[in-house]
């Protein structure tokens, strides 16, 4: 069973993770919706001039809005860990219903299942 000063810790490190979280976010939409083209360098356009950077920018587009993506759904979990502290479901498997171990919860604050389940469930998908 979680203590108190345990919760508090994990509810800061959520928050801090929630923060940066966001501040990435911000970052990475600015990228990814800058378009294509980048920062003007001196030529007449914004667009590139060899179809090679038009498929680079495509690219760079793409793994930012994937990167994105992907913080979003952290955030998600970070929310939703937010929220089973408040709840007092916090550190317990969603599945099995068993504590999930300190040094899963210190790697990987807003973790819903346990090791066993987790390998379980990420097996049948």
């Amino acid at each position: 069973m979680l203590s108190k000063a345990d919760m508090r810790s994990y509810r800061r490190q959520l928050l801090d993770l929630k923060k940066r979280l966001g501040g990435d976010m911000s970052d990475l939409e600015e990228r990814a919706l800058r378009g294509a083209g980048g920062q003007a360098n001196g030529n007449l356009s914004n667009l590139p001039l060899h179809p090679a950077d038009l498929g680079t920018d495509t690219f760079e587009e793409e793994l930012n809005l994937a990167l994105l993506e992907n913080q979003d759904q952290i955030l998600d979990e970070v929310n939703d860990a937010l929220e089973s502290i408040d709840e007092g479901t916090f550190g317990r498997c969603e599945n099995c219903g068993q504590e999930i171990p300190a040094g899963r919860l210190q790697a990987l604050p807003y973790a819903r299942y346990c090791v066993g389940c987790a390998r379980l469930l990420q097996g049948a998908t």
